[in-house]
Order: structure tokens, then sequence, then C-alpha cells
């Protein structure tokens, strides 16, 4: 399960690096699938980083997992599997352990490119890995797998009752070199409701597409833009997006099912909206700190945000923004509820664990993490439909 980090642009994470902070949630797992659909620009200079070892508050836990992970490599051992066996045992969901390669391979997403069959999964309840996104140009959507459908085993591997991690490390095939290169095969056993079945997928190199824009509902109607999750250049696509816009028609933001991502990507895409302000404050070991938006954004253009309960961590950061700031009308259900942060600190095998050390708050001071946003408007079916009579009120902003 990946969650908010403090992540280094390189390869390997340096000792003293500037790092950059992440928030995504449990679906962004699925990203290491080749299933993070999304890529572009970052805004820096929204970032707020500090070196590796500035941290306290998760160092005691770190020494933990790296004597762990010292010890097994020792012996001939994977280091990373005793440092996760150390940090399941800590009670908090969000800090997990990677692999060098899974680190890797998590960094390229963001920078928008992954081997993998295009396939999201989570974890329900029960232990239950479901399919949460299929992409629709990849192997898994060829095959006919959809949305909801269960996974069961992944190439003779029960699924359930393990981490995500493990499951999307397995789909990826994460393993020795070569083992989840393109054209290799992984056997998929899935379910739905009744009927079982198995499939063999090839991985495929993918490029992310985190923003897409449309109109679905005519000339005369809203241009949607839908954003699956904060990768790099989302804010950028965001605002050429807002630009080309008939302003007439007004906007809606899709973050439904938004996996969370860079926290300087979300906060690129507030200051489209936004003249400056607050955006978020998080602490990070007992310091508080705070993100702001770049000045100068469209303020008048009609804006709905819609929300689910797949809408997470910097995805939540941003509609929490847009809604305290009565910027836009949020409707739909209750978010995830995903606002703590991670510290990715690299162990002695060359793995990665990533270790919660703080949260983050809304500009009017809420606790996101287990609790989520309440959208404005609360609706579970035809969302968008009710979405868009929002906005019909909204005016033109012209």
């Amino acid at each position: 399960m990946l969650g908010p980090c403090w992540y280094d642009r390189p390869r390997r994470i340096r000792r003293g690096a500037a790092l950059t902070l992440f928030l995504a949630g449990v679906l962004a797992a699925g990203a290491a699938t080749g299933t993070w659909d999304d890529a572009g620009d970052a805004a820096e200079s929204a970032a707020h980083g500090r070196p590796a070892e500035d941290t306290a508050a998760d160092r005691p836990a770190i020494e933990r997992a790296a004597r762990a992970a010292a010890q097994a490599a020792g012996d001939g051992k994977s280091g990373a599997q005793a440092a996760a066996d150390v940090v399941s045992r800590s009670g908090d969901r969000w800090s997990t352990v990677y692999t060098a390669g899974e680190f890797e391979d998590f960094q390229a997403q963001l920078d928008g490119t992954y081997v993998g069959v295009g396939l999201w999964v989570r974890e329900q309840g029960g232990g239950r890995i479901t399919v949460s996104r299929v992409r629709p140009d990849g192997p898994a959507a060829r095959s006919g797998i959809a949305v909801g459908d269960r996974l069961d085993a992944v190439d003779g591997q029960p699924a359930r009752g393990r981490p995500v991690t493990d499951v999307v490390a397995r789909l990826r095939g994460d393993g020795p070199a070569g083992s989840g290169a393109p054209g290799t095969s992984v056997r998929l056993d899935l379910g739905r409701g009744a009927r079982h079945w198995s499939v063999t997928l090839r991985r495929t190199r993918l490029h992310t597409r985190n923003v897409t824009v449309d109109r679905p509902y005519g000339a005369d109607g809203p241009t949607r833009i839908k954003i699956t999750a904060f990768a790099k250049g989302t804010g950028a696509a965001v605002r050429r997006a807002v630009r080309a816009a008939d302003r007439r028609g007004g906007l809606l933001l899709d973050l439904r099912g938004n996996t969370g991502g860079l926290v300087t990507e979300a906060v690129a895409t507030a200051s489209v909206f936004l003249d400056g302000g607050l955006v978020a404050t998080y602490d990070v070991d007992g310091s508080q700190r705070a993100l702001y938006a770049e000045r100068a954004g469209d303020t008048r253009i009609p804006l709905v945000v819609l929300v689910d309960g797949g809408t997470m961590s910097a995805a939540e950061l941003l509609s929490g923004a847009l809604q305290d700031r009565g910027r836009a009308v949020v409707v739909g259900s209750p978010t995830f509820g995903k606002g703590s942060v991670q510290m990715p600190s690299e162990l002695p095998d060359g793995s990665v664990a990533e270790l919660t050390v703080g949260h983050y708050r809304t500009p009017a001071g809420r606790a996101v993490d287990g609790a989520g946003i309440t959208p404005d408007l609360l609706v579970e079916d035809h969302a968008e439909k009710r979405a868009r009579t929002v906005l019909s009120g909204l005016g033109t902003g012209a």
C-alpha cells in the first residue's frame, strides 16, 4: 500500500537530498501492476522538502526494520521480507516496505511509464482483493476483466488475505532480473459472482495518462476533466484544459477513484482555480508546515468537484481545499479518508521502508485521515447528473 511520503526524484534515495512530499492511497499500489495511468510536468515551487535524516519520530521503527533487513541479508534471506514483517507488526496500515525494484518502478510510474497489465486492485472486506479500475487499452481490458471482479490468485498464489503490495508485486513479476519485463506472462484466477475463470496475460510497456478532457453532454454542456492520479505534469495538464474550456458550460472536475499522487501536483492543480492562499497544512515529527497555491488562478469559471469512496489522499487534499476555500461545490459520496504522511528510508539491502511520520489537514483545519471529505451534496446514485444540475445554477463565469 503506497502512502504519502517524502519522495526523492532520482532513482535511489540519497541521504541529505531534498525530498518531495508525496501522497498516495492504497489503490496506488495497483500502479506497480502497470495500472497507475498518469503523467506530466511538475510545479516544484509548491514542494516543501527536507533532508531524509531530518526525521525523528520514525527513527526507532526505521532502525528496527534496518536491523532485520541487515540480519536477513547476512543469512542469505530476503531483507525486504524481514523488514516487512517488522513493519507489519507496527499496526500502521500505511507503512510498508518495497524491494529496490518495486521502488524504482514506483518512481518510473510517476515519470509516466511502467510495465504491467493495466489493472488496479484494492483490498476489501475479509481480505478480498478486487479490481478497482481497468485501463481501456491494456492487456487486462482486452481479456474481458472488469471493475469489481475478484482476483483470487496470481500465478497460483492465493491473493486473499495478502497485503496489496504483495499481490501487486506478483502481478508485476517482481523477482529475478527480467521476470517482469515486457512480454512475460502472468496467470490470474478471477471470480465474478458464481463464475470462476483463469486468464494468462502478457505484460507490456504502458504510458500513463492521468488527465482526460471531454464534453460528453454536447456543445452547451460542461467540460469534464477527469484526473485518475496526481503524477508528474497533472497540474499543467489541468491548466491547459481550463484555458481551452468553454466557460459558459462550466467545469466538472472528476476525482472519483483518484488514487492520490504527488502533493506538488495536487497543489499545482489547486493553483489553477485559486488566487494564492492556503491549500493544506501538515505535520511531520510535530513540526507544522503549510502548502500554498500560486496566485492568478481562474477563480470565476463555475466548478463542481465529483468525489466518491475511491477518492484518496492527494485527491482528498485538493477537494478539501477547494471546498474550504469556497471555490467549488463538492458532490458525491464521502471520500476514503487517507491523510497520513510517510517517509521513505533506504535499508541496508537496498529495499525501502516507508513509515508514517505525520498527517495533513484542510485549510479549515479538518483532519482527513480516517474521516475523509464529506461532500456538500451527498449523492450515491447518478452523482454526475446531480453535479450537472448544481453546475447549471452557478452561472457562466464570464
